[in-house]
C-alpha cells in the first residue's frame, strides 16, 4: 500500500532546484507531514528532500559531455528504481531533465506509481518521436508556456499550463533604478550571464569578456559584471576573466538582469529570465563540436532562445557555435545600444513575453492539477 506521506521527486538541472523547492513547499502546505525522496539541489533539500546523489554530480550539458558519467547515471538510475520499488511513493514527480527522467519513467511504469512531469523537456524543439514516449508513460504533464500546453493536447497528452514559477520568485525584485542603486550601476552597464554550469561558462565566458574589451574601445564609460553561481568556483571565472577587471557579482542574477542596460547571455532559463524584467538582450550558446552536429540534425526550430520560442518570432539576436566571438558580440551590443528605435522595439516585444508568463502561483496551480487529477493528498 502507498504512503501518502512519500513522494519521489527528480530535478537534476540546477535552475530546477527554486522550482523544486516551491513545490514541495506547496506539498508540505497542503498535505501537511510529507517525506520527500530524489534528486535535487540545495534548496530542494532545505525543503526536506533526502537527495540519493550529489546534486553536483547532476549537471552535465550536452550528448557527448555526458559520456564519461555513463556508469555514475546508470548506477543512479538503478538506485531510484530500486528506492522507488521499495517504498512505493504517492506519486513520482519529474522536472525537466529529460534523459534521465524519462528513462526513470520508462523503468518505473509498471509500479502504478503516478507520474507526473512538471517543466517539459523541449520535445517540440527536438526528438518529437519523444512525444508518443510521454503519452505512454506521463500520467499528467504540467507546463510552464501556454504553447507547450497546445502541443501536448495535439498529441493527446493530459497536459495543464500553470505558469511559469519566475513570475512568483521575482515578485519581489524592486523597479530597476532601485536595482542600480543596490547595485552602485552609474553608467551604461552590460551585464555577462555564461550559464549555471561549468561547462557553460568555460565555454561562453572567453567570448563574453573579449567582448567587454572591444565594446570599452568604443564606449570608454561602459561598465561590465559577471552573473556568477555559488557552484561555480571562482578560480574558473578568474582564469577567463585574466586582467580585465570585470567583477564577478555571486548569488544576486536576478538584480543585475533588472539593472542592466544589456545582457549577453547563455541560451536557458535565463533569457526568459532576463525579458521577465523587458531587458534588451543578446543569446549566446556554444557546445562540444559532436554535440552540436547531433543537435543540429535534432532541432527543429529555427529559434534556440527560449525567449524567441515564446514569442513565436526573433524578437532578440542569437549567436551559435562558431559566431560566438567577441567581435560579433561587441558589435552587435554596440548596434543595439545605439539604435533606439530597435532598443525601443526589443524592449516592448519582451514585456509580450512577460505577459505570457502567466499570473503567479505556479506552484500552487501545479500542485492543484496534481492533486485533482492523482488525489496525492
Amino acid at each position: 500500500m502507498s504512503d501518502k506521506r512519500s513522494i519521489f521527486i527528480s530535478a537534476g538541472d540546477p535552475s530546477a532546484d527554486y522550482y523544486g523547492k516551491e513545490l514541495l513547499t506547496e506539498i508540505g502546505r497542503v498535505c501537511g507531514k510529507a517525506e520527500f525522496f530524489g534528486l535535487g539541489g540545495p534548496l530542494m533539500q532545505q525543503a526536506g528532500l533526502r537527495p540519493l546523489a550529489d546534486h553536483r554530480e547532476l549537471a552535465v550539458l550536452g550528448f557527448w559531455e555526458i559520456v564519461p558519467k555513463f556508469f555514475f547515471f546508470k548506477s543512479l538510475l538503478n538506485k531510484a528504481v530500486r528506492e522507488i520499488s521499495e517504498a512505493k511513493p504517492k506519486a513520482v514527480i519529474l522536472i525537466d531533465y529529460p534523459g534521465f527522467n524519462l528513462r526513470l519513467a520508462e523503468r518505473i511504469k509498471h509500479l502504478n506509481i503516478p507520474i507526473v512531469y512538471y517543466i517539459s523537456p523541449q520535445v517540440w524543439a527536438w526528438g518529437k518521436k519523444r512525444v508518443f514516449k510521454i503519452k505512454e508513460l506521463i500520467d499528467l504533464m504540467l507546463v510552464i508556456f501556454p504553447f507547450e500546453e497546445t502541443f501536448y493536447k495535439e498529441h493527446g497528452v493530459t497536459a495543464k499550463f500553470t505558469g511559469h514559477p519566475i513570475v512568483d520568485r521575482f515578485e519581489n525584485i524592486p523597479g530597476k533604478a532601485e536595482c542600480r542603486e543596490r547595485l552602485d550601476f552609474h553608467e551604461m552597464t552590460f551585464a555577462l550571464l555564461p550559464g549555471s554550469r561549468v561547462q557553460e561558462v568555460k565555454r561562453m565566458l572567453p567570448a563574453m569578456v573579449d567582448a567587454a574589451r572591444r565594446i570599452k574601445e568604443h564606449m570608454p564609460s561602459a561598465e561590465f559584471v559577471i552573473g556568477g553561481v555559488e557552484h561555480v568556483p571562482l578560480e574558473i571565472y578568474h582564469s577567463i576573466i585574466g586582467d580585465a577587471l570585470i567583477p564577478i557579482v555571486i548569488g544576486r542574477t536576478p538584480e543585475i538582469m533588472c539593472a542592466a542596460d544589456l545582457v549577453i547571455v547563455s541560451s536557458g532559463t535565463a533569457t526568459v529570465e532576463t525579458a521577465y524584467f523587458a531587458t534588451p538582450m543578446i543569446v549566446v550558446y556554444k557546445t562540444g563540436a559532436l554535440t552540436y552536429q547531433i543537435a543540429r540534425r535534432l532541432i527543429t526550430l529555427d529559434s534556440i532562445g527560449m525567449v524567441n520560442i515564446v514569442a513565436g518570432q526573433k524578437v532578440v539576436p542569437e549567436f551559435i557555435q562558431h559566431a560566438v566571438t567577441g567581435e560579433n558580440l561587441a558589435r552587435e551590443a554596440l548596434d543595439i545600444i545605439n539604435d533606439k528605435g530597435r532598443l525601443a522595439q526589443m524592449v516592448m516585444d519582451l514585456k509580450m513575453v512577460r505577459d505570457r508568463l502567466g499570473d503567479g502561483d505556479a506552484a500552487a496551480r501545479a500542485f492543484l492539477e496534481m492533486n485533482k487529477a492523482l488525489d496525492i493528498c
